[in-house]
């Protein structure tokens, strides 16, 4: 009877846990198909080639070998050439302080390494 309610709590915490993990996906996927990704939470991987920032608020251009994706994040942006991790949702069409980003990630987190 304790292995089956240890399975499954088990399985009920892994079904969790996988689902509330983000898409890994590359920048030059996101940008042939913006309406597969449009809204959805996406992770992207790359390095930082260009950003701006100003009282915590920014953008930031995260660059993988397949394209270039602006990222705007409500957190102080990384600096140049940092390999960042950005999580977030995928935005077609985003425009940030009067400037036309395109296609864009609406920052919820980050790692830097």
């Amino acid at each position: 009877m304790k292995t089956r309610i240890f399975a499954s709590v088990l399985l009920l915490a892994c079904t969790v846990f996988f689902t509330a993990c983000p898409q890994e996906t590359t920048i030059g996927r996101l940008n042939a198909d913006p309406a597969r990704y449009r809204g959805k939470e996406v992770l992207v991987i790359g390095t930082v080639t260009n950003s701006f920032g100003a009282l915590g608020q920014g953008a930031y251009e995260l660059s993988d070998e397949t394209g270039k994706l602006w990222v705007v994040t409500q957190r102080g942006v990384p600096a140049k050439g940092a390999r960042v991790g950005a999580v977030g949702k995928y935005i077609h069409g985003m425009t940030w302080a009067g400037r036309n980003l395109g296609s864009a990630l609406e920052e919820t987190d980050r790692k830097v390494r």
